[in-house]
């Protein structure tokens, strides 16, 4: 980047500026002088007098008294008495806080381009479809118009919803609705915009124009959602407006009552409000110091002061509190074949497959079985059903036929529906448990003997029901919001004894939820991973993103991030936060104390500028060292150290580009 870039780019102009700052305060910390130059002034002048503007600023136009112009007085009330490095560190700290807030809007609004991504520009739609001068073209996908007849390949985007009329295909709607397992299509299965077609080429007619599609939608919901009521008042702004008052007409009344300007500046000094300006920023500063032991990411001190105050959580169940893809649980296998051979025959064919299903069985075939892959050919994808390919493994083929002298076997794995054509399956093979919780079974054949099943089903997290029972203990109420079908909700909520759950959630489902409460007067907080959690984790008073396999945009759409994925630490956050609102308070009455107690002192003429200077610096150093102590609430350091080392790991993904 060369200089003229760098001064364009306001976000990196601002960084240089602080490092530069922070390296003169350094400095005049080091007593390190140019003749009488303190380099302190550097940081005044760099970050000190911005600061000073915009209070003036907001205060002749806005009529604004708050922390600015609190800041501003204790600079330049510093800088009166000759407290030069103290008016240098109040500027740089302001500044950095103040640099970090423009990057956080930034870099989410930055975002919003993985969401245009899945929203297809172009697509073809078919002229005279199904006449015999039938034409595919291709066209802007604003020229989509209800009715109209698309075709769509392997891999595309879906560009509208709409429904599907010929073919067949199995949809990853994941993006949408946080479905772990694609889905499979067939003539007259409703499809989404924003979903990915994984497999086959079929025609769709369209049921809305792409203005008004589901992924526009999205989009939309990203852009507009925002929290009700959700800016909180900060303790230290309550103040503000009585503190700068009361301090001036003290100061006037003393010079005016006593005639010494030297009680006047006095008073000023001892209500400088350092004590009350760090009251919130070092409790806060403390306590993401503490979360990011546990691999919890904090975008701003307003985000801890609101979670402090949230009794309602909702959490996403696919990758939440359930680990977001199938797993194998059990291999089921049927007459005198074992299970090492069932999922090894399931493996050497599912070996040709991308399909999620397919990748989970052969990673529990490569981590569990010590075994090489069968020979097979003739693989084949019958779509929406299943798979089918010839073994070749002369030794297993003649178990497969009792020891008849054919050493080809030609295998079939699917669904119930398609294994049933070749076979018939044993009730007694796969347990009642299974069927009852929506899994995904496979079922294995050949064209004339059963050979087994493999259940696959997405696994709750261990932590899960601890968390949601802490979450009780700490008045937190949970709920769940799934796009998954209720089965699957029903059976995931009662293992993790959520009373509360919605299922069949689209994007919208769970915007709605949020508002209910919101409007009830209740703050809600609400976790998820995937894409289509964005406008929820926007939406809510607190969003909360699983950092590690979540998207951008929910990383970039939340309040929080857990880097690690650990959901364990959800009810420390709670704790923490509410600790971190405790300490500001006892702050802020520390901080009032002491500067109402000096400012009678220096009324009487008991105490000079300089010893004022001294009160009110212990005053700041009593503060910092209250709010010190969130630092390692609730730290057991053998189990974090651990943690902080797969922090640094996962880290890079949250820095600063």
């Amino acid at each position: 980047m060369n200089v003229r870039e760098l001064i364009a780019n306001e976000y990196k102009r601002n960084g240089i500026i602080i490092l530069i700052s922070v390296f003169s305060i350094l400095l005049s910390f080091l007593k390190i002088k140019i003749g009488l130059f303190d380099f302190a002034w550097v940081g005044i002048l760099l970050c000190g007098i911005p600061i000073i503007k915009d209070a003036i600023i907001g205060l002749v136009f806005n009529h604004d008294i708050k922390a600015d112009v609190l800041v501003s007085i204790g600079i330049i009330s510093s800088i009166i008495i000759g407290e030069v490095f103290a008016a240098g560190v109040i500027s740089v700290i302001m500044a950095i806080g103040g640099f970090l807030e423009d990057y956080i809007v930034n870099k989410t609004e930055s975002s919003m381009k993985e969401l245009y991504d899945l929203n297809p520009i172009d697509t073809r739609i078919i002229l005279n479809y199904n006449k015999t001068n039938e034409e595919e073209v291709f066209t802007d996908i604003d020229a989509v118009k209800v009715g109209d007849i698309l075709k769509v390949l392997p891999g595309e985007t879906i560009p509208v919803d709409g429904v599907v009329i010929k073919g067949s295909t199995t949809i990853d709607e994941s993006p949408l609705t946080g479905e772990s397992i694609p889905q499979d299509k067939k003539i007259n299965s409703e499809i989404f915009s924003g979903t990915i077609n994984t497999f086959g080429t079929f025609y769709m007619k369209a049921l809305k124009e792409g203005k008004n599609s589901s992924i526009q939608n999205l989009i939309r919901l990203i852009e507009e959602s925002k929290p009700e009521n959700a800016e909180i008042v900060r303790q230290v702004d309550k103040w503000a407006t009585w503190i700068v008052v009361i301090a001036f007409i003290m100061a006037l009344s003393t010079w005016f009552v006593t005639g010494q300007v030297i009680r006047a500046v006095t008073v000023l000094v001892v209500f400088c409000p350092c004590g009350l300006v760090l009251a919130t920023p070092t409790a806060i500063v403390a306590a993401n110091g503490n979360l990011s032991k546990f691999g919890i990411l904090v975008r701003n001190g307003e985000t801890i002061e609101v979670l402090s105050k949230i009794k309602n959580i909702a959490f996403d169940k696919t990758g939440t509190l359930t680990y977001g893809k199938p797993k194998v649980v059990d291999i089921l296998p049927h007459g005198n074949i074992r299970k090492d051979e069932l999922i090894s025959i399931c493996a050497s064919l599912e070996k040709n497959s991308e399909h999620p299903i397919a990748k989970s069985i052969i990673e529990t075939f490569k981590k569990d079985y010590d075994m090489n892959y069968l020979k097979t050919d003739n693989f084949q994808m019958i779509l929406s059903q299943g798979i089918s390919g010839r073994l070749l493994d002369e030794d297993l083929n003649l178990k497969l036929n009792n020891n008849s002298n054919d050493n080809k076997n030609e295998i079939f794995i699917g669904k119930k529906d398609f294994i049933s054509k070749f076979v018939n399956i044993p009730k007694e093979v796969v347990h009642s448990r299974y069927t009852s919780k929506a899994s995904s079974i496979i079922y294995i054949s050949t064209e004339n003997k059963f050979l087994g099943a493999i259940v696959l089903l997405d696994i709750l997290r261990s932590d899960s029901k601890s968390v949601i029972n802490k979450l009780k203990e700490l008045n937190v109420n949970s709920i769940m919001l799934t796009g998954d079908n209720y089965k699957t909700a029903e059976d995931i909520a009662s293992q993790v004894d959520i009373l509360n759950f919605k299922s069949n959630c689209m994007p919208t489902d769970k915007i709605n939820v949020i508002s209910d409460y919101q409007k009830s007067g209740k703050k809600i907080a609400v976790i998820g991973d995937g894409i289509n959690d964005g406008p929820a984790l926007k939406k809510a008073d607190v969003g909360i993103a699983m950092g590690g396999i979540g998207s951008d945009i929910t990383v970039n759409a939340s309040d929080i991030t857990l880097v690690n994925d650990d959901i364990k630490y959800i009810p420390h956050l709670f704790e923490i936060s509410r600790k971190t609102l405790n300490k500001i308070n006892i702050n802020i009455a520390i901080s009032l104390t002491i500067n109402f107690a000096a400012m009678f002192l220096a009324i009487l003429g008991i105490i000079d500028p300089v010893i004022g200077a001294l009160i009110h610096n212990i005053g700041s150093i009593i503060v910092v060292l209250n709010s010190s102590l969130l630092l390692n609430y609730g730290i057991d350091k053998e189990n974090t150290k651990n943690q902080t080392f797969n922090i640094n790991k996962n880290y890079s993904k949250f820095r600063l580009q």
